[in-house]
Formats: C-alpha cells, structure tokens, sequence
C-alpha cells in the first residue's frame, strides 16, 4: 500500500575544504581538500576529501553543459532525462574502506531523486532538493574496494544537473546515546521491555520483519524461517471504510502472533474520515491517498468546532478501541502511523509538515490521556527535519525505502539522515523495504538498523526484487534474529519496577518504588530508571543510591539490598519536591544483573 518512495540523502558531517573547491574552478579530475597534518595535542585535523569532476567521467545519453553558473571544473552533466543515462566518474589506486559521498547538483525543476551505482552494483538513490543554484547532497557512505572504483549517477526521476562527486573517509562512528527510556511516563511494563530489548540490541543485530501474515506464511513455507516482527494495518477499521463494509481482523492477527511470541507492528492507511471521490481511479477504498479524497486537514485542525475535526477525532477514538484490545492482553505495539507524511501523496502529508506534525501531537495525547494506552511505542516515519514532530512525542525514527529490485545495499544515506533528526537518541528502523538491505553491509556501513519490515506481495515473492538466494541468505545471517530467536522481550531485563506515591503535600511528596525479580534465578545487582515529572526534583532517598541525568533517575541498590532471589522483591524511597506529582505517576524500567554465581 505504498506510494513509491525515495531513499533520502543523509546529512554527512560538514567537510569546509570540500564544499569550498566545489565552489571554485578546478581542472584536475580529482583534488584534495583539508589538511592531513596537525599538530600534537590539538584539534584533530579535518578529514581529507576528493573531488571527482562528473564532466570528465564516462557519459552514457548525457552531455556536458556550461550555461549555468556557479559549476566547479569545466561545466556538469545534464540531459538525464530517459532511463538508463548516467555519468560515471573512476576513483583510480583507492586505499579501500568506508567514505562519505557527497554529489554536488542543481535542481532547478523540482526535487527530483538520483540513482546511484558503486562499482556497478545498487546503492539505492539520493534526493537531490529543487535549487536554481549548484548545492550539496549526502548521499550515504560508499565502501570502496582497494584499486580502481567506480561511482555511477543514474537517472531516476531525472532533470537535474550532476556537478561533481567527492568523497571522504569515515571516522568510527562512536557509541550510540540511545537509552532506551520511553517517552510516555506512564508505558505499561511491556513496552518497556520491548523497548529495552531494541535497545540492548540496536548495532549489533537486526530484526527481520514482514508485512501481513499471508507473507509471513510464504516465507515459512519457501524460506524455512520465520520472522520475529510481524507488520499489520489498521486500514480497514478506518470508519470511513467500515461505513462501506469492510471488516478486519488484523487484531485477531496480532493477538495470535503474540500468542507465538512474536513483535507486532502496525501502520495505519487512514481512509479520509470524510471527502471521498469514489470514481474510477480515485475509488474510497483508495481514500487515503491525497488524489482520492477532498479533505483538507488544514481547515480541519484550524477549526475545532467544525464537523472535519470532530471526524478527525472519531476516527482516532475508533482505533484506539481496536488498539485496547491488545493492551488488556498484555501486547506492546510498535505503532506507526501518520507514514511517509513528507512524501504528501497521503492525505496527512498533503497541506505541509505543520498540520502533520499538530495531528500527531493530537493523536498522541488523545490515545495517551483519553485512552489511556500506555502499550504503544511511538514510531515517527519521515526523515525532513521539517517534519519532526518533537522529541517529546517520538520513541523511535524510522524510514520506508523501496530502491530498485535486486538493489540489496545498506541505504546508509537514510540511516545517517534519522540518527542526526534524533541526535543519536533514538532507535532507527527501516519499517517497509522493497529489496531488503544485504545484512553483510550494514556493520561495514555502520547502518544499525533495529529492524526492517519487507513489504507484502511481489515485493517478497517475485524472484526478482529479492530472489530466493537472497532471503535465504538473510534469513539465515547471525546477524538477524528470527522468531525463534527473540527469547521472552516482554520481561526483557529480568525485573519489573512500581513506582507510588505513599503521601502529597504542598512542597513535596514520599514515593516508594518495588522491584520485583522476573527470573527463575537468583540476580546479583539491578537497576531502575524513571522519567522525572515536570517541575519535580529529587531529594533524599533510603535503601538505593539514586542519580539524576537530564530528566532521568536511576536507582542502583545498596550492597544489602542488591541479591534478588527468583520472584523477590526489595523496596526503596525518596523525597520528591513537587507537590503534583502524583498526577502522572512514573512506569519505571527495571533491568536485574548477572544471576549469581554465573
């Protein structure tokens, strides 16, 4: 049920020297910029970058034009405009290893999408932004071979102009400040643990996903495996389609899968609430597509009385009902909805990212404080900054990428542009894929996807855009887990945590936090974490030693109190300093050490 999407350029790290010779007149095919000297004891010297002007490159249906200004070298590359015309530049005597590439463009007819080729083989594709001038794009990191290399810029959706390419190499990427800490203070003990398990897990292994559980049996039946997240959609629960008969059951689906231990996701083509064309090409059953619908979400959300917005809300509440069921069984839900919101070709995407971003906003406090569904993780699915909806609001960022068939590479350039939208602070996940990324390069492209969801369909089955070596090949790679292999994620951390407020006063309040052992084995040593309440400190405590970083507490024990026998439980307090905090009471996570003697 997707639109066809690009994978974004990501953000690199800002090369001065790079940008600065891009700017300028140069004759030679390729040239260094930034310094590798420097002097002991001070600033690590910049990253030394290469220049490759795509005019002197190997041109297949393009030409090289000069009549725009501002073009570095003798002039560009323009004409892409059929399939199959390109430009490819030769990076000769290449040490090998991780670099940045970035393309140097102009983009004057809109914001087109390029392809991209290393050594001839897919590296998905660069969004290259409408710019009457000559800009940058990062376009990912490419892993160069020792020797010769090639790099290839293929038209895609064409008419745009190709500058130059640089490159440059990639520093260790260091160590990722995911906590892991929901953003609900109030997440059910479930969504913690699975969320903590993410967590734990993010750099070093991926999650194999699939979308709809026709897919999921395929893959069993074909494959012999089957995947640890199972994808789903609220689609047909949409009122505006219920009206029209459809039923469902996607809940039902994901009641049993979690009956398998398996994780659940679910997304949600939100048929219009009202305004549907309902004409050839532009069916109901297609209302959540912006061409299919009249309804204008920026004249619902400016006028909270109006009968849109009510529908806005009604349509949410329908959902949240189909999204209790799952919470009074226990199941946490990776949800995502409002997707691909900056593409604009759904509804929700189609007046800009401000009434995208206030709809989320809506959404989340409606289902949070209305509804109280506390089993959701909040899964953001655009990549423009433009269009974040805040930190506050989001668990997870996440991109869908649908390169061409067979094209199996990391899509870091999507990667690098999430983990610097969340500052590293969040999980990134690739949510729908058409060609799953080659497992084998993503820890050689440093791209930690935490999971990925194959779309349904031919996406899966079709030979081609991933053949049957390749699922083969991914399916049984240590570096991705199965259902087989999940264990028990919903008590991941081997101890749950209660946080209560025994007395409230005008200054101040006493809390008194439980922690109970989930294992079957005796621990040695735990930890407890909570988001403090705004406006709230805290002060003394007894039986734990407590800490505060940013908004975040956590309790270690004393020595008395850190042996947990299976099943034990230990009790700890403190003094708060706000009055109201027993308002919104803390879900604490619990994560138990190492078993004893073990």
């Amino acid at each position: 049920m997707q639109l066809r999407t690009a994978v974004r350029g990501c953000a690199a790290a800002a090369v001065a020297g790079v940008l600065a010779l891009l700017g300028a007149p140069s004759t030679a095919g390729a040239a260094s910029a930034g310094s590798a000297g420097g002097s002991a004891g001070g600033d690590a010297a910049p990253a030394e970058a290469e220049v490759y002007e795509a005019e002197d490159g190997e041109l297949q249906g393009v030409s090289v034009g000069t009549t725009a200004p501002g073009y570095s070298g003798t002039g560009y590359v323009e004409g892409f405009d059929e399939a199959g015309d390109q430009v490819t530049v030769t990076i000769p005597d290449s040490p090998g290893g991780l670099y940045e590439l970035t393309v140097h463009y102009r983009a004057p007819y809109g914001q087109k999408n390029a392809g991209l080729l290393l050594n001839g083989a897919g590296m998905g594709e660069v969004t290259l932004t409408e710019t009457t001038e000559f800009a940058t794009a990062a376009a990912g990191k490419v892993l160069l071979e020792p020797g010769a290399n090639t790099l290839t810029v293929v038209s895609s959706w064409g008419w745009y102009e190709i500058d130059a390419l640089a490159i440059a190499p990639v520093p260790p990427r260091p160590p990722h400040q995911v906590t892991g800490e929901p953003v609900n203070p109030r997440a059910t003990p479930e969504a913690r643990a699975l969320l903590r398990y993410l967590t734990d897990g993010y750099g070093s292994r991926i999650l194999s996903g699939q979308q709809d559980m026709s897919g999921i049996t395929w893959l069993e039946e074909n494959i012999g495996r089957t995947p640890a997240v199972a994808g789903l959609d609220m689609m047909d629960y949409s009122p505006s389609r219920v009206e029209r008969g459809t039923v469902s059951q996607e809940v039902e689906n994901a009641l049993a899968w979690d009956e398998r231990g398996g994780i659940t996701t679910f997304v949600w083509h939100w048929n219009a609430p009202t305004g549907l064309i309902d004409e050839p090409g532009r069916e109901w059953w297609r209302g959540f597509y912006t061409d299919a619908t009249t309804f204008d979400l920026q004249a619902a959300l400016a006028d909270k009385e109006s009968e849109e917005y009510r529908l806005l809300l009604r349509d949410i509440d329908a959902i949240a009902v189909e999204l209790a069921r799952l919470k009074d069984a226990g199941v946490p839900v990776l949800w995502r909805p409002l997707h691909e919101a900056e593409g604009g070709w759904f509804w929700w995407g189609a007046k800009g990212p401000e009434p995208a971003k206030e709809l989320w906003r809506i959404m989340y406090e409606r289902m949070t404080e209305v509804h109280d569904l506390h089993h959701l993780i909040w899964v953001w699915n655009s990549v423009d900054p433009a269009w974040y909806p805040g930190d506050d609001v989001v668990d997870i960022v996440s991109a869908d990428s649908y390169p061409p068939a067979g094209d199996h590479g990391p899509v870091s350039a999507t990667y690098e542009k999430l983990v610097e939208l969340a500052d590293d602070r969040k999980l990134v996940a690739l949510t729908e894929v058409g060609p799953i990324p080659d497992p084998d390069l993503l820890e050689s492209y440093q791209a930690d996807w935490a999971w990925f969801v194959t779309w349904s369909g031919d996406f899966l089955t079709d030979g081609v855009t991933n053949s049957r070596e390749h699922l083969e090949h991914v399916y049984n790679h240590p570096r991705v887990i199965t259902l087989d292999e999940l264990g028990d994620f919903k008590n991941h951390g081997g101890c749950t945590a209660t946080h209560r407020v025994v007395e409230g006063w005008g200054t101040g309040h006493l809390a008194d936090v439980t922690v109970r052992s989930t294992r079957g084995a005796p621990v040695s040593g735990w930890e407890v974490a909570w988001r403090v309440p705004s406006g709230d400190t805290v002060g003394q405590a007894w039986n734990a030693t407590l800490s505060t970083t940013s908004d975040t507490v956590r309790a270690t024990p004393r020595p008395w109190n850190a042996e947990l026998p299976p099943g034990g439980e230990v009790s700890f307090g403190y003094l708060g300093t706000a009055p109201a905090a027993a308002e919104v009471v803390p879900a604490p996570s619990c994560s138990a050490g190492t078993p004893s003697g073990g």
